[in-house]
């Protein structure tokens, strides 16, 4: 027999999908010893069913909102309205109401209740329902509650409740609605405790907000609360409202609105006995959940209530360490301009790719630098390093080390390397000679034919270890000291030509212009020549009328029924050839490549069409180049005037030749990289496919939700637990919705930096000039290069961009992301097609709007809202 009312001490654990997750959680609270829960009930997601199951009015109109999407707002508001009057006006059976009666009559019958909806998709790690259903308080007597259960069960239909579905994929018709009737507390205060401060995420310190009266005026934004922080049983900060109203109950019923006593505005909600006494429930209640809690509480007769609790979902995680003491971590993201999160397999191979310690959190990964903070010595070094790539990072790092308790200082030996030794002038190191970069490349191809050729012979266990030992291979040659050398050349001389052209001449960041169209570039030149595909399309109508439909990946195989579709395959086979292993987020092994889905260049490439004249790549690397030889004369003959001036262009002169011959390198070993990576997943994905046909999985995507050694192990033993794969899939949709921080501690404590500049104009918005130049244009605000519609000198505006973004550079006249530093991969192409670039500007996509006509100094390193 199906029940249709549950008491608050007899909910299990198999009840949540009947009471959903407020009242899951209430049986949970009633659990704890010393913990004070109002007594109640919940009304069960069967009562919801029966009370409707043969409704033919409600049914019909569920039928009609599986036709909508949610931009079909005015459908989808008149569906709602006519559903919720459906609903309140709906005959409970009497079987439900009796079960009501019953339930109420174990309290007294004047008794006032507060009558709340409880859904079953409410609180889930990946979606938060939590304020989209109603609450009603103060309600007495069986009828007034009963439509009150009524007008609970139509609020799971507000036109809110059912975009959210929609959007986030929930089938309207299978979300049930559960409702609590829960004794009315008539509180002298009430208010939210977080057992981790929401502001800064560290889990030590407890955030409680407090007002006078029902909690309501609080949530509704009536009035301000008074917010009391707690650490570790002591209270550290407190901020005291001025609170003029409150919502209190009537004896009638319903609830009424209050002045407060002029008096009485000021005063703290709470006595700071009281804060402390509500800390340690707190504490009790997260102890018994095992996460940091969203807790509702009340304050009546000097005793607590606890109303409500629920896990913080918003929180990010802290990477794990194996001891109790203070750790620092810093993003990999952040430097890898990645800062999506990865999959487990492409979080297990990047950790195969590097001898760094890392540690996995949120779907990232982090390194842990307390110990270099933490010696003098190693910390002005580290610190000047993480400047240049990120001085946000810096500055967050700086806020750490400045605290002076929270790391120990160690002393190391003094006779640790000088910066002088550690980062010696590279004409020292080896001649300027252009081939070093031609050898280079040569060894990388080299290396990529070897790999393509060895791993045809290599199947089940055998594959994984020659994996293994291929990446030590290619880490030899990512980290070759010469190609380091090379790298490191280029920074140096552009760092010396920036400070010296300043000091001799007052030019800033002369370096930029001589940065433009250099040799060897593979990133920049992949943006060129999708523009050259572009070329040969052209000519062709009926091929660009064909390719604006494409949706299917297999377009290319019907495109030589067109004329010049023969040609047009071969070019973008061509160009897949040699680059159909870039993608968004490419650092990902499981992220979905151009050779994968070659859909995803089509829109570049009729941008390309649509924005430029034919032959423009070819003329906007000549004129790049022109630029850069213009620059370097200019420059040089400014520099023979000055005292010792022919020295002078003789050193400038050699470090412009090492910015021209050696700068397009930095962007090869991420090359080599991904198309290592690719060869490894084609054969990795035909060790997943004979999984399925083992049905040890159910579709070869399912490999991505394992780590390198899991799947090794699956592939060995034809054996997987199954409900890994499932587990990994909702923590990742999770992952997807958090943001990582650049800097958080073992606390969990997000430290934020910010640029300390006071020669910006007001309102300006800051970050770090990273390519010269000063534009106005519009913003286009671009989270997935997908849905990228660019239009020629229009000004690029993303969270990050890796080399999958460059060829959409061409069409842009201006470059902003939230990520990124001086030889990040923006920074880099941007210089060399002479864009003016803005990185590392926090939360740019939020504060600038698509289509703002706007400014930008990549001079200065700031934006202005026009």
């Amino acid at each position: 027999m199906k029940k249709y009312v549950l008491d608050f001490h007899g909910i299990d654990n198999t009840g949540q999908m009947m009471i959903g997750g407020k009242g899951f959680n209430l049986g949970e609270l009633s659990k704890i010893h010393g913990i004070r829960v109002p007594e109640g009930f919940c009304v069960t997601t069967a009562a919801f069913q029966k009370a409707l199951e043969h409704n033919e009015t409600f049914h019909a109109l569920l039928d009609q909102l599986t036709i909508l999407n949610a931009e079909d707002r005015d459908q989808i508001s008149e569906i709602s309205r006519r559903i919720r009057q459906t609903i309140t006006e709906v005959e409970i059976p009497s079987d439900i109401a009796c079960a009501v009666a019953h339930a109420l009559s174990q309290f007294s019958e004047n008794q006032a209740y507060a009558v709340r909806s409880s859904a079953t998709a409410e609180d889930l790690p990946h979606a938060s329902f939590a304020g989209q259903q109603d609450t009603y308080l103060n309600i007495i007597g069986k009828e007034a509650i009963l439509q009150h259960i009524r007008k609970c069960w139509a609020s799971l239909f507000t036109d809110r409740a059912l975009v959210y579905r929609m959007q986030n994929g929930f089938d309207h018709s299978q979300v049930y609605l559960s409702v609590i009737v829960q004794q009315m507390v008539f509180p002298q205060a009430s208010g939210v405790l977080f057992t981790a401060d929401p502001i800064t995420s560290n889990r030590k310190l407890l955030s409680i907000d407090a007002s006078f009266g029902l909690g309501e005026a609080l949530v509704s934004g009536l009035v301000s609360a008074d917010n009391y922080k707690v650490r570790e049983g002591s209270i550290v900060e407190k901020t005291i409202s001025t609170k003029k109203l409150a919502i209190y109950g009537r004896k009638e019923g319903g609830t009424e609105t209050l002045q407060i006593d002029p008096d009485q505005q000021k005063t703290q909600a709470l006595t700071d006995q009281q804060i402390l006494q509500l800390a340690r429930i707190g504490r009790q209640i997260e102890a018994y959940f095992g996460c940091p809690q969203d807790i509702e509480w009340c304050l009546a007769d000097d005793t607590f209530y606890i109303v409500q609790s629920r896990p913080i979902t918003t929180l990010y995680p802290i990477p794990e360490a194996n001891d109790q003491e203070n750790h620092v971590y810093i993003s990999v993201g952040h430097q890898q301009m990645m800062t999506d999160p990865m999959k487990p397999l492409g979080l297990s191979f990047y950790l195969l790719m590097t001898p760094a310690p890392m540690h996995k959190a949120g779907g990232r990964l982090f390194v842990d630098v307390t110990h270099q903070l933490a010696s003098p010595n190693s910390r002005e070094m580290f610190l000047n390093g993480i400047g240049q790539h990120d001085p946000l990072m810096k500055d967050a790092l700086m806020t750490i080390v400045e605290r002076e308790d929270f790391i120990k200082s160690v002393q190391e030996d003094t006779k640790a390397a000088s910066p002088s030794s550690s980062n010696p002038d590279p004409l020292t190191q080896f001649e300027n000679d252009p081939t070093i970069v031609s050898d280079l490349i040569k060894r990388s191809q080299a290396l990529i034919e070897q790999l393509k050729q060895n791993i045809q012979t290599k199947s089940g266990p055998a594959l994984f270890d020659f994996i293994r030992e291929d990446i030590q291979q290619l880490m030899k040659f990512l980290s070759d000291p010469q190609g380091m050398s090379v790298i490191m050349a280029v920074i140096n001389a552009s760092r010396w030509i920036n400070e010296n052209m300043n000091e001799w001449l007052g030019e800033k960041n002369a370096a930029d212009t001589l940065s433009q169209s250099v040799p060897n570039n593979v990133t920049s030149e992949m943006g060129l020549e999708l523009m050259d595909v572009a070329d040969v399309i052209r000519p062709y109508p009926e091929v660009i009328d064909y390719l604006q439909y494409v949706k299917a990946d297999n377009f290319l195989d019907e495109i030589h029924k067109f004329d010049g579709g023969q040609e047009t395959r071969d070019a973008i086979y061509a160009f897949l050839q040699k680059y159909g292993m870039r993608c968004t987020g490419e650092i990902d092994i499981t992220r979905t490549r151009w050779s994968e889905k070659p859909s995803m260049l089509v829109p570049m490439i009729l941008g390309n069409i649509r924005n430029f004249e034919p032959h423009a790549g070819s003329l906007q690397f000549k004129h790049g180049r022109q630029e850069a030889m213009d620059k370097e004369r200019e420059l040089l003959d400014r520099l023979k005037p000055l005292p010792d001036g022919k020295q002078k262009a003789i050193e400038t002169k050699r470090r412009i030749d090492l910015i021209r011959n050696f700068s397009g390198y930095r962007e090869y070993p991420k090359y080599t990289w991904m198309k290592h990576y690719f060869v490894y997943k084609q054969a990795l994905l035909k060790e997943a496919e004979l999984l399925v046909k083992a049905n040890v999985i159910q579709k070869e995507e399912d490999i991505y939700y394992l780590m390198f050694e899991e799947f090794h192990e699956a592939v060995t033993t034809n054996k997987l637990d199954y409900e890994i794969i499932s587990k990994r899939k909702n923590e990742y949709r999770l992952y997807e919705k958090l943001n990582p921080p650049r800097v958080i501690t073992s606390d969990g404590e997000i430290i934020a930096g910010e640029y300390k500049r006071e020669d910006l104009p007001e309102n300006a918005i800051a970050g770090l000039a990273v390519s010269s130049g000063v534009i106005e244009g519009r913003a286009r605000v671009i989270l997935n290069m997908e849905d990228a519609n660019l239009e020629d000198g229009d000004i690029l505006v993303t969270s990050f961009t890796d080399p999958s973004w460059t060829p959409l550079f061409v069409s842009i006249k201006g470059l902003i992301t939230e990520v990124g530093g001086l030889m990040t991969h923006g920074a880099v192409i941007a210089r060399e097609y002479g864009l003016p670039a803005v990185v590392g500007v926090e939360n740019a996509t939020k504060m600038i709007r698509d289509g703002q006509r706007i400014r930008m100094n990549g001079t200065e390193g700031y934006i202005e809202i026009l």
